[in-house]
């Protein structure tokens, strides 16, 4: 080593000796580098060589600064003696500094740095590039500096290019006083380390000062210009794009110096070469240059012609095909969270949110359009129910909290994500007072201006007129400078001397208003206030309400009238009425429970989610101070929390609830309440403010009943997965609820930067800042483990002589006491081998006093042994259901536990069937033929044709013995407000379990509950149409087929119109009376009440599919006119290309809904790679050369991008259980691509289908979803450029690397230098 090393030293002497021999003669730079060549070559030295570099650099740097010298570097540098990038790097660090006293020098390496710092194919290619790479990376400390870890010579190439472009950048600043002025340090050195000296001379200069001095300024120029050049260049200014999406830090502040140079150089003002506004567009185009470069070879008829589209035929209705149609997933998602059967556990502003953003991001549509088609879709909603139809579901007071409640926190949650990011840029940090305005609040005032011209919509609902007409005479009466705050609560807008007709456009704008998303400048809006008030009535009457309450009136029966009846306006209204309730007298905090839930919990849009989070709350009262009682606390709180229990109860109530994402914190107050009172004896009562009695019984009903509301408890829990994944959203157990729950506890860090969890988390820490857990509650557990062993088996454990089997005797006594034939009792066998005796003294008349659970724990029981008594005649029918009853009048929750138990035994169908004839049982026969009849209407009306489908004919009626039972027990209650919350629980079970039996059955029940409700028999009749999907899937399938030729009008026997579109689809709901009957369901509206009821939902990946595909080319045939000689009429192939997103969007939202993260993961995992290797086959498909299979590849494309940015989200701050699976599923649909595009796979589709579904679905992520190409792996990504390559999608191939981060950065750089782009 000792003698290489002395060689080495030889030969560098050598060579610098032979340096300065010619130096001094003047020699031929030519003649020198042929010497200096030969020299290295003989001494088996490969070139370019780094050494040599080194020195040479050294040799001029400073002592031998002269002219001979740098042409022997250049000379040098051409025949690539050295490697041109490593002097540039080392002259760099040597000349900058120094450029104040070398003049000469610096615009030598300007010259240098001009000549070859673009010639980056050519220098990439030498020997030892990747040597000198990493030396470059140790002498410019590259990695150190931009704060990366790299190992490939292509990535420190991007590095360097950003470093010389930053050097110049910064060396020009330096020059003209700019960096010390904005008080900004330079990232590389611009002045020597110590001060110049003296010594450092430059032969170019002598004593001629005032030719240094312009030289210098001519440098300046010539820094900046060069500067322009590479961000002109086409291969730098990419490499320099590379950098700004990998470096986003490092980016931002590179083009703020840029600016701060661009708005200050005079140098650059001088400059004949460029301008500043033209170097400004440079810097702006290299940031979007991921948009303007990828442009695919076939894609670019597709997405582009869509994009460049402005929000043109926003029809109010959305009838027809147009791009306003593409929203369709809002109208579909907002109209699926109507469904009553089933409450979500998420709440529906995070659910939409992460919806929009994949739609802005998917259809490249600016905010300004999101946000008004937003508003479109929710005014839908509330259209769709002008004229509903009656029946147990959430109504209009639902779908209006949709649109003032939760449109508004979606928009007001978006815009704040801005601004907050906005802030965080700026330093101000979470949480500052700071208000930054964002883009997206502006495009919120333009959408609201804009929706001014949709009059349809914005037609108000009778029931809402009056709360319209208030908010266009506040308006009114703000413009007219007239105190609103004064009078505004006191004068009727029917003693207004004006006409104030106000629009759903005025709660909206007042909505806005509220959360601080506008201000009232929007009262002065062109047409927004129609007219102005000279002057009020003169006798101004004084009014009890809201006004008087805060200023001080007391809450007398007139007042909590008024305030019940009157939704509050503000936060300050209802703050007080929670102080009342939670620091008032005992009558004080029930009259503050009524006004919670009163007018102000359905209508009280603008501050709807505090009202439900200060019921949440009541619903959990912390433990007093001074309390020292041995009963639980919850014990003297009854009264308050029976009205809290009875006033949330309603069906919207418990939906308004879902929506704003309270079911887990709701489930976990009544699991407390449920806990309590279940376990109290019945020996005190309570009387409330209107003589109403009640009891701990009628307490623990009233929360249990609630309580199972917020999941299918009468449904197996096989049905709660799909395929392999674990249930995510779907999985209502109270596990599952408590889980949700407790998760916002342990919510920090990103999590709370997101509004909506944030407030979810302020809610769950205001009512117990520990987790709760269903081992938190010993008896509800024990209920729920035999609920759900009831389910699973039949029914066995009871016991002789065990306090339960004595609670069953009891309670059977009970039931039965009256039943006395001849002179023997009744004796009643139970399936568990127990007996019991009928009433043997008047003790067994009176109800016994047992607590809830003993009670719940025994009815499995009681029921039967009351069914087995009436299977084997010693029951009369009648005698069962008046027992029944009675259980259930004696203790309500005792419902739930026979819906459990009757909906286990009819599955297992071991009881004999009973025939439904008048006489036993209660007959159907009055209507069945009429309900069976308006059944198949509206099948047929939704092209839905089931042959098998016949009505009963002559033969009985019958029914299973439990769903007899059942049926007969629901039709004994009264249609009154004590029951409605318990026929609520009982309804959905009633309707699954007679789905799940043979037809028809459901029409037989539909029938009786016709009888008994004929103000329902809408609803009915629909309920149990929809009967007909559990039991066929070729119905489903026929239906989804109507979808499909819905929205694009393509059939219009079966539509409510026939032009297509969100119209044509949803229509207005379930239909109302139309000619004596119910009118035609939309196919949408009746697929959306239809799929929770479809058990095996994994079929409908490839129907979703084959229906598509079938639909690309109806629209092909249908819409797509034959090449003119002129070429492609591009206007139609627009339309088409619409048609055919439409289409994939319905496709997709129909997964997303219907079978959630399982169904979406299965079809992109396995559905459609085996779609692609099976072979496709089509008559028609030659006759519009290679169009068909084209469009179709593009089709599946946005099916699996739009399906998976609906689970997954687009961004990467989500942070739902789904988006964690994505680097999974997403790997392995990319995994299976790539192999095909080496050729590991054959394929049986069409070339052209793979090719455009290839480039479409990864230009779809490139473009929408950038942030899934940073969880694929790098070589994957490798080989996935190479096949896009390969068919000559070299834009998409790059934009594919580009967005991979900076392991990909390197192979970005390399196909940047090698192709030339």
């Amino acid at each position: 080593m000792e003698v290489a090393t002395q060689m080495s030293c030889s030969i560098w002497d050598t060579i610098l000796g032979q340096t300065k021999v010619a130096q001094e003669k003047g020699s031929d730079p030519l003649l020198w580098s042929i010497q200096i060549s030969s020299n290295l070559s003989s001494a088996g030295i490969t070139l370019p060589c780094i050494e040599l570099a080194n020195h040479l650099v050294s040799h001029i740097c400073w002592e031998n600064n002269v002219p001979i010298a740098w042409k022997f570097l250049e000379k040098a540098l051409t025949l690539k003696i050295v490697p041109p990038f490593l002097v540039l790097g080392l002259l760099s660090e040597r000349v900058i500094p120094y450029r104040g006293s070398c003049p000469a020098a610096f615009r030598l390496y300007l010259e240098l740095l001009k000549r070859h710092a673009f010639s980056l194919k050519e220098y990439t290619n030498l020997a030892n590039y990747d040597k000198t790479m990493f030396s470059l990376d140790e002498i410019l400390q590259l990695s150190s500096v931009f704060g990366l870890q790299v190992n490939e010579a292509s990535a420190l190439l991007v590095l360097f290019v950003f470093c010389i472009v930053w050097q110049l950048v910064d060396l020009a600043l330096d020059d003209e006083g700019l960096l010390q002025l904005a008080e900004i340090e330079p990232r590389w050195p611009v002045k020597p380390r110590d001060m110049e000296v003296d010594d450092v001379h430059d032969m170019f200069e002598g004593k001629r000062k005032e030719y240094n001095e312009r030289l210098r300024a001519v440098n300046t120029v010539f820094a900046i210009e060069l500067l322009g050049e590479f961000l002109q260049n086409n291969v730098t200014s990419r490499i320099l794009h590379l950098a700004g999406q990998n470096m986003c830090t490092h980016w931002e502040s590179f083009t703020q110096r840029m600016q701060l140079l661009v708005e200050n150089s005079s140098s650059l003002r001088n400059s004949k070469a460029i301008r500043p506004e033209a170097l400004l567009q440079l810097i702006s185009d290299t940031q979007r240059s991921k948009h303007h470069y990828f442009k695919p070879s076939l894609l670019q008829d597709f997405h582009p012609a869509l994009q460049s589209r402005p929000l043109v035929n926003y029809a109010g209705l959305c009838l027809g095909i147009s791009r306003s149609a593409l929203w369709l997933p809002l109208d579909m998602l907002l109209e699926d969270a109507m469904d009553g059967s089933q409450v979500n556990a998420t709440s529906a502003v995070e659910i939409i949110t992460g919806l929009v953003k994949s739609l802005q991001a998917t259809n490249a549509a600016s905010w300004h359009e999101i946000f008004l088609g937003l508003w479109m879709a929710a005014l839908r909603l509330v259209q769709r129910e002008r004229d509903p139809i009656e029946g147990p579901v959430p109504r209009l007071d639902t779908r209006l909290s949709m649109l003032l409640s939760i449109t508004t926190l979606v928009v007001a949650d978006l815009i704040v994500e801005e601004e907050s990011t906005a802030m965080d840029e700026l330093g101000y940090g979470f949480g500052a007072e700071h208000h930054v305005p964002g883009k997206r609040r502006m495009d919120l005032i333009f959408s609201l201006q804009d929706l001014q011209d949709y009059q349809s919509l914005l037609t108000p609902p009778q029931s809402v007129i009056p709360s319209a007409n208030q908010a266009a005479a506040k308006a009114m009466m703000f413009v007219s400078g007239i105190n609103v705050a004064a009078y505004f609560e006191c004068i009727s807008t029917m003693d207004m001397p004006v006409n104030c007709s106000g629009s759903l456009h005025h709660l909206i704008v007042e909505s806005c208003i509220a959360r601080n998303l506008l201000d009232t400048s929007a009262y002065l809006w062109p047409g927004y206030v129609k007219g102005c008030i000279n002057q009020l009535p003169r006798n101004v009457p004084t009014q009890v309400g809201w006004s008087s309450f805060m200023k001080g009136a007391p809450l007398t029966p007139v007042m909590i009238s008024a305030l019940v009846s009157t939704p509050a306006s503000s936060f300050a209204e209802i703050e007080k009425i929670f102080e009342i309730a939670t620091k008032g007298s005992s009558d004080e905090r029930i009259a503050a429970a009524s006004v919670l839930c009163g007018a102000s919990l359905i209508r009280g849009w603008s501050i709807q989610e505090h009202i439900l989070y200060f019921i949440t709350r009541l619903l959990s009262p912390p433990v007093p101070v001074d309390y020292s009682g041995s009963e639980s606390h919850l014990i003297p709180c009854a009264p308050m929390l029976n009205v809290l229990l009875v006033g949330i109860s309603p069906v919207d109530c418990v939906q308004i609830f879902s929506i704003h994402g309270l079911v887990p914190e709701l489930a976990g107050s009544l699991m407390t309440i449920c806990e309590v009172f279940g376990s109290c004896v019945p020996n005190i009562s309570w009387t409330l403010t209107t003589g109403e009695e009640i009891s701990a019984h009628v307490v623990f009903s009233n929360a249990f009943a609630l309580l199972l509301k917020l999941w299918r408890f009468n449904h197996p829990p096989i049905e709660y997965g799909v395929g392999d994944v674990p249930p995510v959203g779907s999985q209502l157990t109270p596990e599952y609820l408590l889980l949700v729950r407790n998760s916002y506890l342990v919510s920090s860090g990103n999590l709370l930067k997101d509004p909506n969890r944030r407030r979810l988390a302020q809610v769950a820490s205001s009512t117990s800042s520990k987790p709760i857990f269903v081992d938190s509650f010993p008896k509800l557990k024990v209920w729920y483990r035999q609920h759900l062993s009831c389910i699973a088996s039949p029914l066995t454990g009871l016991i002789n002589g065990t306090p339960v089997h004595h609670n069953v005797d009891t309670l059977l006594n009970m039931m039965f006491r009256k039943i006395n034939r001849g002179n023997q009792s009744v004796t009643i066998v139970t399936s568990g081998s127990s007996s019991s005796s009928g009433p043997g003294s008047e003790d067994g008349y009176l109800r016994p006093k047992l607590p809830a659970w003993d009670i719940l724990e025994a009815v499995p029981f009681v029921a039967d042994a009351a069914l087995t008594a009436c299977a084997h005649g010693r029951l009369s029918p009648r005698e069962l259901c008046t027992g029944l009853k009675d259980l259930a009048d004696y203790l309500p929750a005792t419902l739930a536990t026979i819906v459990s138990y009757f909906s286990a035994e009819v599955t297992r169908g071991v009881w004999k069937t009973v025939f439904m004839n008048g006489t036993d049982w209660p007959s159907p026969a009055a209507n069945l033929s009429n309900v069976e009849e308006q059944i198949k209407k509206i099948l047929a009306a939704t092209g839905v044709d089931i042959p098998s489908l016949a009505a009963g004919g002559s033969s009985p009626a019958a029914l299973p013995l439990p769903l007899a039972a059942f049926v007969s027990l629901t039709i004994t209650y009264k249609l009154d407000k004590a029951s409605q919350r318990f026929l609520d629980l009982a309804g959905p079970a009633l309707e699954s379990l007679a789905a799940g039996c043979p037809w028809p059955c459901m029409p037989i029940v539909a029938s009786l509950w016709t009888q008994k409700a004929k103000r329902w028999s809408d609803f009915l009749v629909f309920s149990a149409s929809r009967t007909v999907f559990l039991h066929s899937n070729d119905a489903v399938v026929q239906l989804l087929r109507s979808c499909f030729s819905a929205i694009l009008g393509f059939n219009s026997s079966c539509c409510i119109s026939s032009n297509g579109g969100i119209g044509a689809l949803l229509g207005h709901g379930f239909g109302s009376h139309f000619n004596g009957g119910i009118s035609p369901v939309a196919p949408g509206i009746l697929y959306l009440r239809v799929y929770r009821s479809i058990r095996d939902i994994m079929f409908l990946r490839e129907e979703i599919v084959s229906l598509l595909m079938q639909t690309v080319q109806d629209i092909v045939y249908g819409g797509l006119p034959r090449r003119s000689k002129n070429g492609r009429n591009h206007a139609s192939l627009a339309a088409v290309l619409t048609k055919v997103k439409l289409a994939a969007s319905l496709g997709a939202s129909v997964v997303f809904l219907t079978g959630g993260l399982g169904l979406v993961q299965s079809l992109i995992k396995e559905t459609l790679p085996s779609w692609f290797m099976s072979i496709h086959r089509s008559e028609r498909e030659g006759d519009r050369g290679g169009m068909l299979p084209m469009l179709r590849g593009y089709a599946l494309a946005y099916l699996a991008a739009l399906s998976g940015a609906f689970i997954w989200g687009v961004d990467s701050s989500t942070s739902s259980a789904a988006s964690k699976r994505r680097p999974k599923i997403l790997g392995c649909h990319m995994e299976f691509v790539a192999s095909a595009l080496d050729g590991k796979i054959s394929l049986g589709c069409d070339p052209a289908t793979w090719h455009a579904y290839v480039s479409g679905f990864l230009g779809l992520m490139v473009r929408c979803t950038p942030t899934w190409i940073l969880d694929l792996d790098v070589e994957l990504l490798r080989r996935l450029s190479k096949g896009l390559r390969r068919w000559n999608e070299a834009e998409l191939s790059l934009a594919l690397l580009g967005a991979g981060g900076v392991g990909a950065m390197g192979s970005a750089a390399e196909l940047v230098v090698e192709s030339e782009l």
